[in-house]
């Protein structure tokens, strides 16, 4: 467990170097965020919905502050896999998946973190309907702290899933790029799940990507109630569980066919 911390440690350290892709992200986002919210106004001008535009603002701001969560991928791993350096990790006396889950995790919390705490300031400035509201309550505040714990837990082993593929593809810009779509998109970044026709919310929000961002965030504005929150980290926990196991095992069965070519 010491190694596992030790990485975690150590690539914490790594992203708390790239502050000028730190600024560049917060102003990226801001503005992506200023024309998100502006084209859910106009929406609202012309048909208004049973979601407040309040709420619709406060999910914009949340997703596009934690966008670094969704995005971030381990780029050393997947050059590895293409030159073949993995065979030197392989002769680490840890867990290889293990290894790159800590890493990962440690890459997505500190990018996340630098780019979310200057982004909620702003966005609790901007005048109302247009930026951050408060929680509906404390209680729903604490409630989503550790929902989004766990949407981290499963966004890493979602990128472990993407990389398996990778290590045998050597290409991960095909599967990388078709889960990618699928995650922006049923994770409520590209359209908020809340804005959704009911009969589809019920199917969407049992998909991992729905526990990502989309429970935590539902748990801040009030929509799941906080002493429903134990059932949504039941829901997140599950997925956690079934992708970890699912990564691990793709992992394994590429290690024992893996092939290494080069002098």
């Amino acid at each position: 467990m010491r190694a596992y911390l030790s990485v975690f440690k150590m690539r914490l350290r790594m992203e708390l170097q790239y502050r000028g892709a730190m600024i560049g992200g917060i102003l990226c986002q801001m503005f992506f965020g200023l024309i998100l919210v502006a084209l859910y106004r106009a929406l609202y001008e012309g048909k208004p919905q049973s979601v407040p535009i309040e709420s619709v603002a406060t999910y914009v701001w949340l997703q596009q502050a934690f966008f670094r969560m969704m995005v971030a991928s381990d780029a050393d791993l997947l050059d590895k896999i293409r030159s073949g350096d993995i065979s030197y990790d392989l002769c680490r006396p840890v867990n290889m998946y293990g290894f790159y889950y800590m890493r990962v995790m440690a890459q997505k919390l500190m990018g996340s973190v630098m780019r979310a705490v200057p982004m909620l300031i702003m966005a609790f400035l901007l005048p109302k309907g247009w930026g951050l509201e408060m929680p509906s309550s404390f209680a729903g505040f604490l409630a989503c702290i550790p929902a989004l714990a766990l949407g981290l837990f499963c966004m890493c082993a979602l990128e472990n899933i993407t990389v398996a593929f990778t290590m045998r593809t050597l290409d991960p810009r095909g599967m990388q790029g078709l889960l990618n779509l699928l995650m922006m998109t049923l994770s409520g970044n590209l359209f908020p799940l809340n804005l959704f026709p009911e009969s589809w919310q019920k199917i969407i929000t049992f998909f991992p990507y729905a526990q990502l961002l989309d429970a935590p965030i539902r748990l801040y504005t009030g929509e799941y109630a906080p002493a429903s929150a134990f059932r949504v980290y039941g829901l997140q926990a599950f997925w956690v569980v079934a992708l970890i196991s699912l990564g691990a095992a793709m992992w394994n069965a590429n290690r024992k066919r893996m092939i290494v070519q080069g002098g």
